[in-house]
């Protein structure tokens, strides 16, 4: 057995899903009506209420449910104001949707949140005009497989069946990143497939493919469903780490998965770690920004119990993402609270 692998035992379904991870308290987050007073693009403004959209990412991920927290401590502290989440494929698209207006909150990983504002990669000759309201915890790409493959790292999936993250997600930028710092070619190298992390587990239990990524807040809902099963493997990518910061920006940091974050992990993986960033565009009021970002720091405690992720919130250290503004609002709140 190595260090990597979680040894094999008698299959255990469990329902261990994301839902599994969100109180009955986030479930009300969803769908709610708008207060009255909004206008036509709330929290553009400040001070007019309305319903606040969060994009977040897909239900087997962090984002979702840490959003739905996120949606309700808006809705008891921010007056005048709901929210409610979206559930999306992620990084890239939330950036979009706030640019266009179809989110007022959105969660980005850091290189993502960075090609954004430089109008680099995805959003090449496009610069978005968004601002952080904080990093808020430490996303982790993880690459997976199970027995049987013969995926021992990646390099060992040249050739194979991988799941790559779904479109325009941050799991798929790192994860194209990542093959090609290995050698591997991701449009000929691999038979490249697009699933989220729900889906990625559901493939590779069916044995439709070898290997998948996940970038992903520790742990991660739908790893956790799969580690139940006792044939899941965590492969160490930990080496890609300065490559990818050298390559693309210092938001690439070798990081370990701790040990026992997923059952019968017994040692500690090298993974590659990036922040995750609240982001608003910068039309959203001033006021409004440090509302937001005071009731979300100020009730840490209840987000902890939506998701663990919520422990590395930090408001001494939140604004500190050298590359994007941390929006004026946000700012004074972490001035006065000693950032």
């Amino acid at each position: 057995m190595t260090a990597t692998t979680i040894p094999a035992r008698r299959r255990v379904q469990r329902l261990w899903a994301a839902a599994a991870l969100v109180p009955a308290v986030f479930l009300s987050a969803c769908g709610s009506p708008a207060p009255s007073g909004g206008g036509d693009a709330p929290g553009n403004a400040g001070g007019q209420g309305g319903t606040l959209s969060i994009a977040t990412g897909g239900t087997g991920g962090v984002y979702y449910p840490l959003g739905g927290g996120f949606a309700t401590v808006i809705r008891d502290n921010v007056k005048d104001y709901d929210a409610t989440v979206q559930e999306t494929n992620a990084s890239v698209d939330n950036m979009l949707l706030i640019d266009n207006g179809s989110a007022q909150l959105a969660f980005s990983v850091g290189d993502v949140v960075s090609d954004a504002v430089k109008g680099e990669g995805e959003f090449k000759g496009k610069p978005l005009d968004v601002c952080s309201l904080g990093n808020i915890y430490n996303n982790f790409m993880q690459a997976i497989t199970v027995d049987g493959t013969g995926i021992q790292n990646v390099k060992d999936m040249a050739g194979k069946v991988v799941s790559v993250g779904a479109p325009s997600s941050a799991t798929e930028v790192g994860a194209l990143r990542i093959l090609e710092a290995a050698g591997i070619d991701p449009t000929s190298g691999i038979e490249r497939r697009q699933l989220g992390a729900a889906e990625t587990i559901a493939a590779l239990r069916d044995g439709t493919i070898d290997a998948g990524f996940w970038s992903g807040g520790l742990p991660t809902g739908a790893l956790i469903d799969l580690a139940s099963d006792g044939d899941m493997n965590l492969l160490p990518i930990g080496e890609y780490a300065d490559p990818l910061a050298q390559k693309y920006g210092a938001y690439y940091v070798k990081q370990d998965i701790p040990a026992n974050t997923y059952e019968g992990q017994t040692e500690a993986v090298s993974a590659i770690a990036s922040p995750n960033i609240l982001v608003a565009s910068k039309k959203m009021g001033t006021q409004l920004q440090q509302d937001i970002t005071t009731a979300l720091f100020e009730n840490k405690e209840a987000l902890i119990k939506v998701h663990p992720a919520a422990k590395e919130m930090d408001r001494a250290t939140a604004g500190d993402v050298p590359f994007v503004e941390t929006c004026p609002g946000s700012k004074a709140y972490f001035d006065k609270a000693g950032s």
